[in-house]
């Protein structure tokens, strides 16, 4: 099972997922996207691998590493994160909302799209 969890429960989910290693949110949007809005590494590395290229660039991250997906929405995002559990990711977790919600419930400074 995939945890989820909400933008405002960042902070909380970074705190438990330091005990596993350096907490990686991976935004999986398109570079499009990120140009419109991205989010600031604030207590976690941020990396940037849209959907469309998990797998050719999954030797990128680090199975071991903590990891939450961060999309637009959070569908893409869990797609993304079902499928690092499937390739034997163990700490993985979905943002559910996405970047959207972020924006309204952690950084207002965050575009909304």
């Amino acid at each position: 099972m995939i945890t989820q969890f909400r933008p405002s429960q960042l902070s909380a989910w970074l705190e438990t997922a330091r005990v596993h290693g350096a907490p990686v949110v991976l935004d999986v949007r398109e570079p499009a996207e990120l140009r419109v809005a991205s989010v600031t590494a604030d207590g976690f590395e941020l990396l940037t691998i849209p959907m469309g290229v998990i797998t050719a660039r999954l030797n990128e991250l680090d199975p071991d590493q903590p990891i939450a997906c961060l999309c637009h929405h959070g569908a893409r995002s869990m797609q993304v994160a079902m499928f690092l559990q499937a390739q034997g990711f163990v700490h993985v977790a979905n943002i559910a909302g996405g970047i959207h919600a972020w924006s309204a419930e952690l950084d207002t400074s965050v575009p909304s799209y």
